[in-house]
């Protein structure tokens, strides 16, 4: 995996690991392995994006906004999977401390633990020398190609909005003109 990287139009990057997702139905924190192979077999899409690190001030911010934005997603067939450099007992403890103390409860999504820095080398956005990812946005079709991608240095967030109006536009198979939406006519 250390050799490949990340193109559009080429299949993506393989990665598999362990990752934190609250369960409400259970009402407690789980361990999962997330895959992309898995999520192709399901026939999702995979929106994987990867952020800079657990307790930071700006990441919770994006992370918040994904998740207030997941029915979207899921609406869309596609499955989100936030990804950092941290383990994942750091994913967990961040998600367990409450807002009000720096933490960010509970998310609908998984977080991928990167700690070999492997699936961040392999998708190009690991910021070497500071050993943590940037802010990058993968969109990757249930074929597992890459159908976009964006990266954003690490002191500037995301359009949440824009990544969903992306992944819809995507998934037309057709040409979408600027600012299109769905239900607008595609070209």
């Amino acid at each position: 995996m250390a050799d490949e990287q990340a193109e559009m139009g080429q299949p993506a990057p393989e990665f598999e690991g362990a990752a934190i997702r609250w369960n409400p139905r259970k009402k407690q924190f789980e361990e999962r392995l997330v895959s992309l192979v898995e999520n192709c077999k399901r026939g999702h899409w995979t929106v994987l994006f990867f952020y800079p690190r657990d307790f930071s001030g700006l990441c919770p911010t994006e992370l918040h906004a994904l998740n207030r934005r997941l029915r979207d997603f899921e609406q869309a067939g596609a499955q989100v999977i936030g990804c950092s450099t941290d383990s994942k007992q750091s994913h967990q403890a961040w998600m367990e401390r409450p807002r009000t103390r720096g933490g960010i409860d509970k998310l609908g999504y998984p977080l991928l633990e990167d700690p070999s820095l492997r699936t961040s080398r392999a998708y190009g956005v690991l910021d070497e020398r500071a050993g943590m990812a940037l802010r990058g946005t993968f969109i990757i079709d249930d074929r597992s190609i890459v159908r976009a991608y964006s990266v954003y240095p690490a002191g500037t967030g995301r359009n949440i909005d824009e990544i969903v109006r992306l992944l819809q536009a995507l998934q037309t198979g057709k040409s979408c003109p600027a600012s299109w939406r769905p239900g607008r006519k595609t070209l």
